[in-house]
């Protein structure tokens, strides 16, 4: 054996460790390229859920921007009705007043997303209405609303303010 032929080896094993070491390292490269993929999906997903949220978040203030504004014009709607009940059913130009001054406000505020809950007649819904008082049903059925005190409203969907109601007794 030459010095040659004992030396031949250790290259080629020099060789398959350097090799071995690179796919190491290669592998261990892949595995973080693959977390920072993971992590960059991650992070986008949050972005864009945060980006939902804030959108969500926007839009909610948006529809009840002016729910303090119209829940102080409904003792001015109450008015309304207490003077019109007041001025009677014949025709007046007080009364006619009272009408345009009411179809006027209401439709601005409708524009602006509040709705009359005016109960009268239908059965009891405790989301809508509060029940003052039950009385005789008369010849309404069991739980119908019979008379209406004050009426109530929603802005946009949610209970701005209940309607106080009488409700038919159930026997």
């Amino acid at each position: 054996m030459t010095e040659n032929d004992i030396q031949s080896p250790q290259p080629q094993e020099a060789e398959a460790s350097i090799e071995a070491q690179l796919r190491e390292e290669i592998e261990a490269l892949r595995g973080e390229i693959e977390q920072l993929r993971m992590d960059s999906l991650r992070e986008r997903a949050d972005l864009e859920n945060q980006r939902k949220r804030v959108a969500r978040d926007i839009e909610q203030a948006r529809r009840f921007a002016n729910e303090k504004l119209l829940g102080e014009l409904l003792p001015v709607l109450d008015s309304l009705d207490a003077g019109l009940a007041a001025a009677g059913e014949q025709e007046s130009p007080l009364r006619e007043g009272l009408e345009l001054t009411k179809r006027q406000l209401l439709k601005v505020a409708a524009d602006n997303g509040l709705v009359v809950v005016d109960p009268a007649g239908q059965p009891f819904n405790p989301e809508h209405h509060q029940a003052i008082s039950q009385a005789d049903p008369g010849d309404a059925a069991p739980g119908t609303v019979l008379q209406v005190f004050q009426k109530g409203y929603l802005l946009n969907e949610r209970l701005l303010r209940p309607a106080l109601v009488v409700v038919a007794r159930h026997d």
